[in-house]
């Protein structure tokens, strides 16, 4: 829709400019508030046809880029760029013709900028801020993200606020939708630290989940059992996510020892110990995979009582 759109608004263009040719040649009588009507005619139908023209590109452009690029993410971006610069050309084209002035109204925006900066010093703040975004990709559409005491899904970057579905907040838990919506300015993130769960190119997190046992428990048999477990669930997918991250690791100086497999890390606790379970998880999927592997844990430590006990009777 959005090109068939964009060639009838060119046409219309064309109609404009040719009206325009129209009253120049043949003219037209009369006078409107001291002015020539053919003038103010001629000067409406120019205005038209730039506004024509400039939503016209903006939409056969759009519609070329969204054809060739499937990622949403891309496309959102282009959107934002293509509507800023078309905007700002469209501006400056009406200016010129109604004006007649080009190099003037060039000098007058600067000028008009310049007091802008000391006017609206937030906004103007956000602007930047939008281009650091645009540029630097500290998150983009999509993303999960925590922005100061602020977390959620990024579903919008416009030119001044980014707009988050957030998670937890004070009505829910467990990386769990809130169904709330958080507006932040986009200056945000030129003051403040931003935290992305979910970058492009490695969007997995780490995360534990922890079960407490008795001191009586078999030590090396539960650990050994709870890997086990984690390995066949979700071992081979961990394997793979870690290649990529290694990958990544190389690039950089930093040496870490990673592990591609799910390990178990012991908490000695005043009456019970700790078994962490370290895995790899995707962040939106984090809470079932948690869920299913707490399930499949208790289970078989619940099937070995003489070899697996849970504190009993014990401030917990």
């Amino acid at each position: 829709m959005s090109r068939p759109l964009g060639y009838l608004s060119v046409v219309l263009s064309f109609c404009c400019v040719l009206g325009v040719s129209l009253v120049d040649r043949f003219g037209v009588d009369g006078t409107v508030a001291g002015f020539g009507l053919g003038y103010l005619l001629g000067e409406g139908l120019s205005v038209l046809a730039i506004v024509f023209a400039a939503y016209g590109c903006y939409r056969i452009l759009l519609a070329a880029f969204d054809r060739r690029t499937p990622d949403k993410r891309r496309r959102h971006d282009a959107r934002n760029i293509l509507r800023l610069t078309v905007g700002i050309a469209g501006i400056v084209s009406v200016l010129g013709v109604v004006t007649q002035q080009w190099v003037g109204v060039l000098f007058s925006l600067g000028v008009v900028g310049f007091a802008v900066t000391f006017a609206l010093q937030q906004p103007l703040f956000s602007l930047i801020g939008w281009l650091y975004i645009m540029v630097k990709r500290p998150y983009q559409v999509g993303d999960r993200v925590a922005i100061e005491d602020s977390k959620g899904d990024v579903v919008e970057v416009s030119f001044l606020v980014t707009t988050l579905w957030e998670i937890n907040g004070g009505l829910v838990s467990s990386n769990q939708p809130s169904g709330r919506i958080i507006t932040l300015p986009n200056s945000v993130v030129l003051s403040s630290h931003v935290m992305n769960y979910t970058r492009e190119e490695f969007p997995f997190v780490w995360n534990e989940l922890t079960v407490q046992v008795a001191y009586e428990t078999d030590l090396d048999y539960a650990t050994d059992l709870m890997a086990g477990i984690a390995d066949d669930y979700i071992g081979d997918e961990m394997a793979a996510r870690i290649g990529r991250y290694r990958e990544r690791l190389s690039e950089t100086p930093v040496e870490l020892e990673v592990q591609d497999r799910p390990t178990v890390n012991i908490v000695q606790q005043e009456s019970w110990v700790e078994f962490r379970l370290r895995y790899l998880v995707h962040p939106r999927r984090g809470q079932r995979v948690r869920n299913e592997l707490y399930k499949r844990i208790l289970d078989a430590f619940n099937d070995e009582p003489d070899r697996v006990k849970f504190p009993v009777s014990r401030n917990r």
